[in-house]
């Protein structure tokens, strides 16, 4: 059985600095690497806005923020969807949080994260752990589209960062 929490990985960005970004969240605000850093961060892909594991993963980080406010701990969240579309589903959803297009360039920020499935044309259920510089400390992946990363494993990671 393979590992739910990846400490390493042949494609790891572990110890590396993460990748820049620029990106438009959901009230069109632009987001960049440099707004997260000065605390620990979770930049959390997820494949596709409305459906059922994406809607489950976010709605436990919506519930859950008091669990990562402990750890003094950011999270945004990116897709490869429009920014209406991201707008629309957290406006239902009530997501506070940054959810990230990623739309055009299609796809650009999750394939320099490694993070951009082929496949689909959409993100993979990946997350990046960040510490308050900016560098990958942890990663979670769950690499079947329809198997959910478990919110324990956010805080486990965030509490060795």
């Amino acid at each position: 059985m393979a590992p739910r929490y990846a400490k390493l990985s042949a494609m790891s960005l572990i110890g590396q600095p993460a990748p820049s970004f620029s990106l438009r969240d959901q009230s069109r605000e632009v987001i960049t690497l440099d707004d997260l850093k000065g605390r620990k961060s979770l930049v959390v892909f997820i494949p596709f806005p409305f459906t059922g594991v994406c809607h489950g993963e976010l709605c436990a980080i919506r519930d859950n923020l008091a669990a990562l406010n402990e750890f003094e701990a950011g999270v945004i969240v990116i897709t490869c969807d429009t920014l209406a579309v991201n707008k629309k589903w957290s406006e239902e959803n009530g997501f506070d949080f940054p959810v990230l297009s990623d739309f055009w360039p299609h796809g650009q920020t999750a394939i320099a994260y490694g993070a951009f499935d082929d496949r689909t044309g959409g993100a993979k259920r990946y997350t990046f752990v960040l510490d308050e510089d900016g560098v990958v400390r942890n990663e979670i992946k769950s690499e079947e589209l329809g198997t959910p990363r478990e919110f324990d494993l956010y805080l486990e990671a965030l509490s060795t960062v």
